[in-house]
């Protein structure tokens, strides 16, 4: 058994943000960093952060307007002002820290548009913003000796003790398997703090690497934690279109902020037949677009339209977009780029306060596994990085005012578990995967109905069924461990489905 004083399950933007302000403003305390493979979705960010940073053009207002427009009546207002206005000095500690935005001659920083947003005010790195920004939080962890990095370790299960009347639970740790010795620990902290990000392996395509498995929801969920909103899951528009499953190549929304246009194989603006902003309508809108386009033409994507765009220009804000294209045998100089929707991000989750608590003591959690009011039924592109970092600082201020006064890790008071028994990964689970992301997809996907969710909620119920006679919960490994949570997370998105009844933005039934 492990002791440190708080724990953080989750090595993103959200994640790192926190261990680097615990670390320096309590020096003598411990902090540990428990990641499973070293990845997050920040890395695969491209478009950038978006913050108020040229007040002659934008204003709080009107980035206050879009974020409740984009999240269609079901934002929290308040949680949105707060966001918006802390933004550009999360933004300023971020350039103290390192991260090298793109600057115009005069080194004013570039600001870029996205769909959803009526100004110009993406902060961003070319086109790979969060590998830029988790490049910087890496350096300044390096340099600060009380932040323990376990990488290449899986949080099975988050400990919860209840009260002498049983009406509160308090976390008092997570169990950890580490999966190069293949053995099971326990890590005794004082608080802990899931920044695990999303849920996009639930689908057949996604723009979420292979991590994104829902462990921190479904953990939360075990020991009775809230979760909220899990229906609303936005599709991105534009990730390119490729026959084969997993991860998708996202072209980022900034492209057609650029001013690329979508068209169907007739070369038709056909998302201006939706909405008036076309391209640059919000997600779910530009999405549905998409879909219905599909439907009818029963054609399998539509393009993405570069041609009229500077080349040069579009090489320099795009690199990384122009030479993944050109790999794959498509010059944007010349030619559409074939685009489909994809999974991209969670907009429910763990319910959380304006300080990042959930509703059990000792638990906190921030980042795209949260839900914490910004995005309501949709998320405004560029608010993800934005609201990581404002509650990561929520959460750091919140340690502040509460765990302050002692230096000592409590002591463990409570018998903890020794049934866990490390077993081989077995050659059924792919094909199991595969039935749980081909289940989703048909079913959960942008457009829904009532009825197929309800079969859906059955299969779940069986698929579960399955997964109990066969593997005992005691069995463990990652890939176990990981099926386990996505199931979890499933049942939960189509129970929250088949509740909603009316359609707001990224959750549309046909039935209703």
């Amino acid at each position: 058994m492990l002791k440190t004083n708080f724990l953080i399950i989750g090595s993103g933007i959200a994640g790192m943000t926190l261990a680097i302000k615990l670390a320096e403003y309590f020096p003598t305390k411990k902090i540990t960093i428990v990641t499973k493979a070293g990845e997050s979705n920040t890395r695969y960010a491209q478009g950038g952060v978006a913050a108020v940073l040229d007040k002659s053009q934008d204003s709080f207002k009107k980035h206050i307007e879009d974020t409740l427009k984009a999240g269609d009546g079901l934002c929290d207002l308040a949680v949105v002002k707060h966001v918006v206005e802390q933004g550009p000095k999360r933004i300023k500690e971020l350039l103290d820290w390192g991260a090298r935005f793109d600057r115009d001659p005069k080194q004013r920083l570039l600001l870029s548009r996205e769909g959803g947003h009526t100004e110009r005010r993406i902060v961003h790195h070319n086109d790979t913003t969060g590998k830029e920004i988790e490049r910087a939080l890496l350096q300044r962890i390096q340099n600060l000796d009380t932040i323990e990095v376990l990488s290449n370790c899986f949080a099975i299960d988050l400990e919860a003790q209840s009260s002498a009347k049983g009406n509160e639970k308090t976390i008092k740790g997570a169990y950890i398997f580490y999966q190069h010795t293949q053995e099971v620990s326990f890590i005794f902290a004082q608080t802990v703090t899931l920044a695990t990000g999303g849920i996009g392996q639930l689908y057949t395509h996604s723009t979420n690497p292979s991590i994104a498995t829902g462990d921190g929801i479904a953990m939360a969920l075990r020991v009775g934690a809230q979760v909220k909103y899990m229906e609303f899951i936005q599709f991105h528009p534009t990730v390119f279109f490729e026959k084969s499953s997993g991860t998708s190549f996202l072209i980022s929304e900034a492209v057609r902020g650029h001013g690329a246009y979508l068209r169907n194989s007739k070369g038709h603006r056909f998302t201006l037949d939706y909405d008036e902003r076309g391209e640059l309508a919000s997600r779910d809108i530009v999405s549905k677009a998409i879909y219905w386009e599909l439907s009818r033409s029963k054609e399998k994507c539509v393009y993405l339209d570069c041609t009229h765009l500077n080349v040069e220009e579009f090489k320099k804000h795009f690199p990384n977009i122009y030479q993944t294209c050109l790999r794959k045998g498509v010059d944007i100089s010349k030619d559409w780029i074939p685009v489909v929707p994809a999974v991209h991000y969670l907009c429910g989750g763990i319910v959380v306060d304006k300080d990042g608590k959930t509703n059990l003591s000792n638990l906190f959690a921030c980042g795209e596994c949260s839900c914490t009011g910004l995005h309501g039924a949709n998320r405004l592109a560029s608010n993800s990085l934005l609201e990581a970092l404002i509650y990561a600082h929520s959460i750091f201020e919140y340690h502040i005012r509460h765990y302050h006064k002692s230096n000592d890790i409590l002591s463990v008071d409570q018998h903890l578990r020794d049934t866990y028994k490390v077993v081989k990964e077995s050659i059924a689970l792919e094909q199991m995967l595969d039935n749980l992301r081909a289940l989703m997809s048909e079913n959960a996907g942008i457009v829904r109905n009532t009825n197929t969710l309800i079969e859906s909620k059955k299969k779940l119920d069986l698929l579960l069924s399955r997964l109990q006679t066969n593997y005992p919960k005691e069995h463990v490994n990652t890939g176990l461990c990981q099926y386990r949570n996505m199931l979890a997370v499933a049942q939960v998105i189509i129970a929250q489905s088949i509740a909603r009844k009316e359609n707001k933005g990224g959750y549309y039934n046909m039935q209703l």
